[in-house]
């Protein structure tokens, strides 16, 4: 089962996400807020697995809020539901610790599989912003490199880790590595406990910084 929380400022809006939600017997609801300040507080009462936190709201805005529940809340994992679709915007988001960002105009086709991919701790953009978003953060890849001498990942971890950051699944990278989704799997939590990151969007940012992906 899937906890979600949502928040938005709008009661049409909450209505349809609603309405979205309940569709999945998986997903339970157990949290819905008005403002940014009212979603991180009742993040850190419920303790949700996923956070659909709108960018534009009153008291807080979604930035704020997402960091104060990453900080609060880390179990929690914040999709960003906006009208806007700004690449620095979307980079932005990221930098604030979300999992993914979706636009309004999709979320009747889209919310359902961003909550699914982001419960696992992946990343998801929607259609509207993806295109233009993954191919700036993505620009060029580089499986070396600029890493440092101490990094305690092996050259298979490295090219993991590339391929993962680039927004690639388990399945997708076991496919361009010819090797087991279980052996990506593998590889997965031996990154993520050597590099002390927590999320997709830490090993992110771990992958500009030493240019495993450049943006």
């Amino acid at each position: 089962m899937i906890r979600v929380l949502f928040a938005d400022d709008h009661d049409l809006m909450r209505h349809g996400i609603r309405s979205l939600l309940k569709s999945r017997t998986d997903f339970e609801i157990c949290g819905e807020a008005r403002n940014g300040q009212e979603a991180v507080d009742k993040t850190v009462t419920l303790k949700p697995d996923v956070a659909v936190i709108d960018l534009s709201m009153p008291e807080m805005g979604g930035l704020e809020a997402t960091r104060q529940i990453r900080r609060k809340s880390p179990r929690t994992q914040v999709l960003i539901f906006s009208v806007h679709d700004s690449d620095s915007l979307v980079q932005d988001v990221l930098a604030a610790g979300a999992h993914g960002y979706i636009l309004k105009t999709d979320a009747s086709t889209q919310l359902v599989a961003a909550v699914e991919a982001i419960a696992q701790q992946n990343l998801y953009f929607s259609s509207g912003v993806s295109k233009f978003v993954l191919q700036s953060l993505v620009s060029s890849v580089n499986p070396r490199g600029g890493l440092p001498d101490d990094c305690p990942l092996t050259p298979r971890e490295v090219e993991i880790t590339s391929l993962l950051a680039q927004g690639k699944s388990n399945k997708e990278a076991a496919s361009e590595l010819f090797i087991s989704v279980r052996t990506v799997e593998t590889h997965r939590r031996a990154i993520f406990r050597k590099l002390e990151v927590n999320s997709m969007a830490e090993l992110v940012r771990y992958s500009i910084r030493y240019s495993l992906i450049q943006a």
